[in-house]
C-alpha cells in the first residue's frame, strides 16, 4: 500500500522505515530537508495515488492542528488522513469534523512502542469509522506487533487516542511505583545490591514487565543513576487523564500522585515546602535551614516568641 508519512522524527522515522520493510510505499515529508523525500506537503500529495492515506506524526496542539488545515487544502474527497500523534481525543472530534466538510476521512491512532518500535512493533489504538479504519488496515497490520495482540479498534473518532491517553496515565502511575521503590532500596542499610533485587523480580514474580526490564537496563548503565538529575517531563496525556477523571468523576489516586510527582521534580526549591518548614519552626520550634545553607535556631529557642494567641 502507499502512504505519506508527515514528521520523521524518532516515532515517524522508524514507523517509515518499518512499513518499508514490510513492503509499503512510503513518501516522507519533514521540515528537515536531509531527510525528506519531498519539498512540502503539496509535493507530497502530488505524490500519491487517489484515493490517498496520509498519516501525521507531528507535535500535538498548533503543529497538528496547522497540518490538517494544510492538508484539507490539498487532499480530496476520498482520501485519508490518520493522526497517529499525542493529541487530545477532543481536538480528534474537532479535526474529523473539519475534513469531513470536504469529503475527507479521519482516523486517530494513539501508538505506543518508543524506539523499541520498529524490531517489535507498534501497540496500536485507533478510532474512526469501520470503513476508514479498514481503509488503512494494511499499514496498521505491518506496524503492529505479531501475533493477535497489538492493535484495536476502540471506537468512534477520539477513541484511540483516549485509550492511548489511559495508558500513559497508567503508565505514569507504574513508573512511579518502580521510582519509590528503588528509592526505598538505595536508603536501606539491609539491602546491599539494589540492581540485583530488581533484577531478581524479572522472572517469576508478578510484577516483572517491560518497564521493569528498562530499568534494569538503565541500572546497569548506571548503578544508582548517579549521572541522572531528578527531573522528570511530563507529555500532557497525564495532565489529560487526571482532568478526564475529574469529567466523568472517576477517582485516579495513583495516576494523579504520580502526575503532581513530576510537577515536584522540577523544583530545586519547593515554594511549599518552604511554608512547611516556617511553619513546622513556628509551632514546633523546629529548627529551619537558611538559603546559605545554615542551620537557624528553631522558634523556641531561648528569647523566642511562641506563645499561642487567646482562643
Amino acid at each position: 500500500m502507499q502512504i505519506g508519512m508527515i514528521g520523521l522524527g524518532k516515532m515517524g522515522g522508524n514507523m517509515a522505515e518499518r512499513l518499508r520493510r514490510g513492503g509499503h510505499e512510503v513518501v516522507g515529508y519533514d521540515r528537515n530537508p536531509d531527510i525528506s523525500d519531498v519539498g512540502s506537503l503539496k509535493e507530497l500529495i502530488e505524490r500519491l495515488q487517489a484515493p490517498r492515506a496520509v498519516w501525521v506524526m507531528v507535535p500535538a496542539g498548533a503543529p497538528t492542528q496547522a497540518t490538517i488545515n494544510e492538508l484539507g487544502e490539498h487532499l480530496s474527497p476520498g482520501d485519508l488522513v490518520v493522526d497517529g500523534g499525542n493529541s487530545h481525543y477532543v481536538d480528534d472530534q474537532k479535526h474529523a469534523a473539519e475534513l469531513a466538510e470536504r469529503g475527507i476521512g479521519f482516523v486517530d491512532c494513539g501508538v505506543s512502542g518508543g524506539v523499541w518500535g520498529l524490531q517489535n512493533g507498534y501497540a496500536l489504538m485507533c478510532g474512526g469509522t469501520t470503513e476508514h479504519v479498514a481503509q488503512v488496515m494494511p499499514i496498521f497490520e505491518t506496524l503492529k506487533p505479531e501475533g493477535e495482540d497489538g492493535f484495536v479498534h476502540a471506537g468512534d473518532v477520539g477513541a484511540g487516542h483516549f485509550a492511548k491517553m489511559v495508558h500513559n496515565g497508567i503508565e505514569y502511575g507504574m513508573m512511579q511505583a518502580f521510582a519509590e521503590g528503588w528509592e526505598l532500596l538505595e536508603a536501606s542499610d539491609i539491602v546491599k545490591d539494589v540492581r540485583g533485587s530488581f533484577s531478581s523480580w524479572r522472572t517469576g514474580t508478578v510484577i516483572r514487565s517491560w518497564l521493569l526490564d528498562l530499568l534494569v537496563r538503565a541500572l546497569d548503565d548506571d548503578e544508582h543513576l548517579d549521572e541522572l538529575k531528578g527531573y522528570a517531563q511530563d507529555s500532557g496525556e497525564g495532565r489529560w487523564t487526571v482532568q478526564a477523571a475529574v469529567d466523568h468523576a472517576v477517582p485516579l489516586p495513583v495516576i494523579t500522585a504520580a502526575l503532581f510527582a513530576r510537577f515536584a521534580s522540577r523544583q530545586d526549591d519547593s515554594p511549599a515546602m518552604k511554608v512547611v518548614a516556617a511553619l513546622r519552626n513556628q509551632f514546633g520550634g523546629h529548627a529551619v535551614t537558611s538559603t546559605a545553607g545554615s542551620v537557624e535556631k528553631g522558634a523556641d529557642s531561648p528569647g523566642a516568641d511562641v506563645t499561642p494567641p487567646v482562643v
